[in-house]
């Protein structure tokens, strides 16, 4: 007869139960910015952590009043713009920016770049284009994150909660810029070269500032004008304040002039 161990005798029985998890809720589709749902059912969403400042840009009035409707509702503070240029003056006050491709005055792509180019503020496009193509081209041009049109609100919620989640991973951008002799304070927008201050307007800061971002680059004189200038320029309006910037830095070779493409940063 086989002999059971005391000490099991005097150990219970414990049963594990065995949890399975529930079936997932079917995407809520969210088509010309309205929520879907039967009347009288409440529709479960994902959120994300309140407060974010969400920047909307949508070409189309009543998608953009939506959507920042929607934000509102989950605890955002949220605006929409219509336009490219609108977007490239108002990105610098958010944490993510939700950009559609279609816009009135500039392509999506390009407004992207721009923001890419100075800035580490998320972006999640926001498109109809649905062509492997048009997401590979987001991508490239900066987008964290690629949505196409019609999405389903809670997927929306939790990519930007991903976005969010890896942003904050992400060391801030330099708040000090140093080219030879040049050295720039982005925090306190001070200009120095060898030493001595160089009192700048804000506008040929935001010049000197977006050129010393890209030291070994050519930034198009399209990109600067849309980036430091918006809509309020005119055709002389970059080569009057390189102008000025060669003259207050004390020598021309700081600003090069690249013909027919743009300006690059130099050394003098």
């Amino acid at each position: 007869m086989t002999q059971i161990p005391s000490q099991a005798l005097l150990e219970p029985h414990i049963s594990v139960p065995i949890s399975v998890p529930p079936a997932p809720h079917p995407i809520r589709l969210v088509k010309d910015g309205v929520p879907g749902g039967s009347p009288g059912v409440p529709v479960r969403t994902a959120s994300v952590p309140a407060g974010r400042r969400i920047l909307v840009v949508d070409g189309e009035a009543d998608m953009a009043d939506s959507l920042v409707t929607q934000l509102r509702r989950h605890g955002h503070e949220s605006i929409g713009v219509k336009r490219g240029s609108a977007a490239l003056q108002a990105y610098e006050d958010v944490d993510l920016v939700l950009l559609d491709l279609e816009l009135p005055d500039l392509d999506g792509l390009e407004v992207c770049r721009a923001i890419r180019a100075v800035s580490r503020v998320p972006v999640i496009i926001v498109t109809a284009r649905q062509s492997e193509l048009d997401c590979v081209l987001g991508l490239q041009a900066g987008a964290d994150d690629y949505v196409t049109k019609p999405y389903g609100l809670r997927e929306l919620m939790a990519r930007i909660e991903a976005v969010m989640r890896r942003a904050q991973w992400q060391p801030a951008a330099a708040q000090e810029i140093r080219h030879g002799r040049l050295h720039i304070d982005v925090s306190s927008r001070e200009v120095t070269v060898g030493g001595e201050e160089v009192a700048l307007t804000r506008k040929e800061f935001d010049l000197l500032c977006l050129l010393a971002s890209h030291p070994d680059a050519v930034v198009p004189r399209k990109q600067l004008l849309q980036q430091v200038w918006g809509n309020s320029w005119s055709r002389r309006t970059v080569d009057t304040h390189v102008s000025s910037l060669r003259g207050k830095l004390g020598d021309s070779a700081w600003v090069i002039t690249i013909r027919g493409v743009g300006f690059k940063l130099g050394m003098a």
